[in-house]
């Protein structure tokens, strides 16, 4: 997985979003709370509501003590209409003295302080007509406070709204890449598989994403591969099928005549049975390829042996090789440079490569030029080169078409690789097994 930059992780970038979302909604609530509070006060001090309330309280308290035949020095009574209202506070002169202040209700007998009633430019009072007779009344409105909580109600709301437009915009670009990943989530699970998983930013989005598009190439060619081991094997079913039918009418032809006796002579009939051997010979060798072939495919997992030093895995079986070449009239050169690593090899598939090189020597190559073989080293392998010239052949040989891909999967199991290369009339095969390194 490709390695991400903490700072452009989700929780970073969140984190400082959050942040400035803060910081933009906190200047907004202080430009807006200043605005709020220079709006209210302008109302009030433009137009008439305070004059137009306490004018209204003036009534209702009226309408109470006349009600109530209530005296000046009701405290009690008076209290409980004070009570009642929440939102004023007055204070009641008879004869210019105190007689009732709101502010202090548990005082019973404050007209006995002798506090009398200032006269000031800006104090304001109301006739109210007691049991008692006339007194002034002064009445003092809080109704005004629950405008500036009104409107630090409404501050608060809009600070709020602006902080989450801040952080859904800054989260919209992933929350609509999450959406694009999710729409092409189910394109990928409708089965098309060549529908690209888009890849953009730097955070664990884009990992996620470029992990579900290697999946996508992954499942992508497994299915390719599964489609070209499919063609494969069709197409070696009608090649078989017809290699084996050739050789199998052979055989009944032959069989048909000496079972009728219609040979000329001894000589015929001899040459007869050698030719119904030399094509169940044939059918045999090419029913024990397809055998290996298909063993190979189903073969799931291959266990490798104990690492092992690669001249010891393969000093002896390439000296047997050279020999039995050498026994069958080929010239053999070597060039054997045993390098110090260890290889893991599954000695069943070593067999079986080798048995299948040999035998195309055998087949194909032409005895009257040398068979060079040597060993052969790239980073990470260790393996031999095998070379020969192609003889000419004056008849076509019946050949399998198996040979070559049975070493190429055996080596691929085993972790290896093997090349094949056909210059002019040079065939070249590598073989390399994996030294881990």
């Amino acid at each position: 997985m490709v390695e991400m930059k903490r700072r452009n992780s989700i929780y970073i970038r969140l984190l400082k979003l959050l942040v400035i979302a803060a910081v933009l909604s906190s200047v907004y609530f202080v430009v807006i709370h200043s605005l709020g509070t220079l709006i209210v006060d302008e109302f009030y001090a433009d137009s008439d509501y305070i004059n137009d309330k306490d004018e209204a309280y003036i009534e209702r308290l009226q309408m109470y003590v006349t009600k109530g035949h209530i005296k000046s020095k009701d405290t009690d009574l008076l209290n409980q209409w004070t009570q009642k209202q929440k939102f004023v506070a007055i204070q009641v002169f008879h004869d210019d003295i105190l007689t009732y202040d709101s502010d202090y209700p548990d005082e019973k007998n404050i007209w006995e302080e002798g506090i009398k009633k200032n006269f000031y430019d800006w104090d304001k009072y109301f006739t109210v007509i007691f049991q008692d007779g006339e007194c002034d009344v002064s009445i003092y409105g809080r109704y005004f406070y629950q405008f500036y909580n009104y409107a630090f109600l409404i501050e608060i709301l809009l600070t709020v709204v602006v902080f989450l437009l801040v952080v859904i915009l800054g989260i919209r670009r992933s929350i609509h890449y999450i959406q694009k990943l999710a729409n092409e989530i189910e394109i990928l699970e409708s089965g098309n598989l060549e529908y690209p998983i888009t890849i953009q930013g730097k955070d664990e989005l884009t990992v996620l994403a470029r992990g579900l598009d290697n999946m996508r190439k992954s499942f992508r060619s497994q299915e390719e591969k599964k489609e070209k081991l499919i063609r494969l094997n069709q197409k070696l079913v009608t090649e078989m099928s017809h290699d084996l039918r050739t050789p199998l009418t052979s055989i009944m032809i032959y069989t048909e005549i000496l079972k009728n006796e219609k040979y000329k002579d001894e000589a015929q009939r001899k040459k007869y049975f050698e030719k119904i051997s030399q094509k169940a010979h044939y059918m045999k060798r090419l029913t024990d390829n397809l055998f290996e072939y298909s063993l190979i495919d189903s073969e799931q997992e291959v266990l490798l042996e104990k690492p092992m030093k690669f001249q010891t895995a393969f000093y002896d079986l390439m000296s047997e090789s050279c020999t039995y070449l050498r026994q069958n009239s080929f010239q053999v050169q070597t060039d054997f440079n045993w390098k110090d690593c260890q290889v893991q090899i599954y000695t069943d598939y070593v067999i079986r490569i080798f048995d299948n090189i040999l035998s195309n020597i055998l087949k194909y190559a032409d005895p009257n030029e040398e068979i060079k073989i040597s060993s052969v080293y790239q980073e990470g392998y260790a393996g031999f080169c095998f070379q020969n010239k192609k003889k000419i052949l004056i008849k076509k040989e019946n050949s399998t078409q198996i040979g070559i891909p049975n070493i190429v999967r055996m080596i691929s199991r085993m972790k290896g690789i093997c090349e094949v290369k056909e210059e002019d009339n040079n065939f070249i095969i590598y073989i390399y097994f994996y030294t881990g390194k």
